[in-house]
Order: C-alpha cells, then structure tokens, then sequence
C-alpha cells in the first residue's frame, strides 16, 4: 500500500489520530513513536502493520515497548 492509499483510507474510516500521525511523520515532526508491542497503533493487524512501516519509511524511529513497561 503506498503512502497516498494509506492516507485516502485512513480518510474514509475517520482515523483522525492515525492520520495526523502520518502527516506529522511526513513534515518531520515526528522522530519517534513508543508503542505497545501487544497493541500497535491500529486494531487491524494488516492496517496496522502497513501504517508502522510507512512510517518508519518516513524515518520515525518505533519503539516497542512491552505491556509490563506500559
């Protein structure tokens, strides 16, 4: 899924929190994002694991951290 698709459906569903992350990603304003590995940032999977690599292609740096840390 490109970039561009990605944004389209995070539209479409009404991921406001999900879409600013990607466009704060896009300007550079996002170095890094902590997430719960167990979690993730979306709960579908295949969503989810799509929008961690675009932005990791947009060099935000992810750290996973486990429920116990959480």
């Amino acid at each position: 899924m490109t970039k561009a698709e990605m944004k389209q459906l995070l539209e479409q569903k009404d991921m406001q929190e999900a879409l600013e992350l990607l466009e704060e990603a896009e300007n550079g304003e996002l170095a890094e994002l902590e997430l719960v590995e167990s979690l993730g940032l979306l709960r579908d999977a295949t969503l989810n694991d799509e929008l961690t690599r675009i932005l990791k292609e947009e060099g935000v740096n992810i750290i996973y951290i486990s429920d116990d840390d959480g």
